[in-house]
């Protein structure tokens, strides 16, 4: 384990058994993992499902943390969330009660069997892109400002979710 802090962002969506819910209980809970404080967050966004059309849209949102834990140990941490929100790996881009991602890990570059880094469909996702450029707009990936890339995204389907309550 690196005694190093480093910075990651991770994606998380939701679209069964209150969505809203699970996102805000997991930004939440990314905060109590070890060795690892959650930095920011952004607004929870809808956004259509990419894949199967017959399942409900989905809540998004992105975190950034500082850790001490490996990408890999991390990724473990983020498994096992998953699997406390009650998450069941069915089909692929199928319904979930919590999806989180790993999208990036400092500027680190990984292609392992189980964790590619940067995330490698994070550019063609705006409800991926547009949360982090919110984040951090100057944020670079491959020398391009993540809100350049975010700009050009089709945001069609993809709104912020408004604050329950009045």
């Amino acid at each position: 384990m690196s005694r190093a802090e480093h910075h990651a962002w991770i994606g998380l969506g939701s679209n069964l058994d209150g969505p809203r819910e699970h996102v805000a209980r997991a930004l939440e809970e990314l905060d109590r993992l070890p060795l690892t404080r959650r930095v920011a967050a952004s607004r929870l966004y809808a956004s259509r499902p990419v894949g199967p059309a017959d399942q409900p849209d989905y809540v998004n949102a992105v975190a950034q943390l500082a850790t001490r834990l490996s990408p890999l140990a991390l990724l473990d941490q983020l498994q096992a969330l998953e699997q406390r929100h009650g998450r069941v790996r069915g089909r692929r881009w199928g319904p979930r009660t919590l999806d989180l991602d790993l999208l990036l890990y400092d500027d680190r570059r990984l292609a392992l069997p189980r964790l590619t880094l940067p995330h490698p469909e994070m550019t063609r996702r705006a409800f991926v892109l547009v949360p982090l450029a919110e984040l951090a707009p100057s944020l670079t990936l491959d020398g391009q400002p993540l809100a350049r890339l975010a700009a050009g995204l089709d945001r069609d389907g993809l709104a912020p979710v408004l604050p329950t309550g009045g």
